[in-house]
């Protein structure tokens, strides 16, 4: 049988999108309860990492261990992968001794080819198109506040990048405004945009691409950033800085949208350039629960992948 993989949120029907919020809602409920929970016992996850990474390291390997199975590391430069074995090959192998196996890489295509060669489940641990686990975190992070999320207003600030994508594609599942404001030349992938309004028809949302930032953050529920140089970029660093300031998130960006609404970035953050360090940590950030729950919902990822 074909493995079920994790690769885009656009790939996740609409009612597991559903089904993993309610169940990560669970596990956290749970986990605060101090009650053992361990239905992957004698499990073994592996975590093959091209890029470095803070969130989606420690999260996947403490949401494994909670939940009672055990997770391994595994660093390109450690494998024969770096001495030429092939992709298919190594994928083959690990299949062999894994149960499950979170990639995170640069070229979405590579991400794919491991999940066409791998005979057990593939999770998306970020490439350069996509970052679904952090988006269906942020579902679970707005929902928490809001309540349903079908109506509300999503205003992102920024780069049209792998976050920027998932964050359509979970809107347009689940029935959210979202308002894309980026400089030119930075705007999200247009195939993603057409696919993801198509299927916004089918739940009432929308997905507008702006140009200013003010126009996107107006009565918006939520403000969210991320970083303008992504891993990869650095060396354009100096051209992106003087395109990208306009569309810092501060007190008067923030003062445009709702007196209720919630700003949140997936991390790791620029303090002083995307986003103030005032409003980072100011009394509407939920930045800190939105990094929590990526512990939750990827244990809700782990049981579904594995069940």
């Amino acid at each position: 049988m074909r493995p079920k993989h994790l690769l885009t949120v656009h790939e996740i029907a609409n009612g597991d999108v559903t089904a993993l919020l309610d169940r990560a809602d669970r596990l956290k409920a749970q986990r605060r309860s101090g009650a053992a929970h361990h239905p992957l016992t004698g499990k073994t996850l592996g975590l093959l990492f091209e890029k470095s990474s803070t969130r989606t390291r420690v999260s996947f390997e403490a949401a494994m261990h909670q939940l009672g199975g055990v997770s391994l590391f595994l660093s390109v430069q450690d494998l024969q992968i770096k001495r030429g074995e092939t992709v298919a090959d190594t994928a083959r192998v690990l299949s062999r001794y894994l149960d499950v196996l979170v990639i995170r890489t640069f070229g979405h295509e590579l991400l794919e080819e491991w999940a066409a060669s791998a005979t057990i489940p593939v999770i998306n641990g970020l490439t350069d198109l996509h970052h679904p686990c952090q988006a269906l975190g942020d579902l679970m992070t707005v929902r928490e506040r809001f309540g349903p999320l079908k109506g509300l207003k999503l205003a992102y600030i920024g780069d049209g990048n792998n976050v920027a994508h998932s964050l359509i594609e979970a809107a347009a599942k689940t029935g959210i405004e979202i308002r894309l404001a980026c400089p030119k030349g930075f705007e999200p992938d247009p195939m993603i945009v057409e696919a993801s309004r198509i299927a916004a028809k089918r739940t009432g949302g929308t997905v507008e691409i702006l140009r200013d930032p003010a126009l996107a953050a107006e009565d918006a529920d939520v403000l969210y950033t991320d970083v303008w140089i992504s891993m990869g970029q650095e060396k354009q660093t100096r051209s992106k800085l003087k395109k990208f300031r306009p569309y810092q998130i501060n007190d008067r960006l923030l003062s445009v949208a709702k007196p209720s609404a919630v700003v949140m970035h997936c991390l790791p953050a620029h303090r002083g350039m995307e986003i103030t360090a005032e409003v980072m940590d100011g009394k509407q950030s939920v930045i800190w629960d939105q990094a929590e729950n990526r512990l939750h919902i990827q244990k809700a990822i782990l049981e579904w992948m594995l069940k």
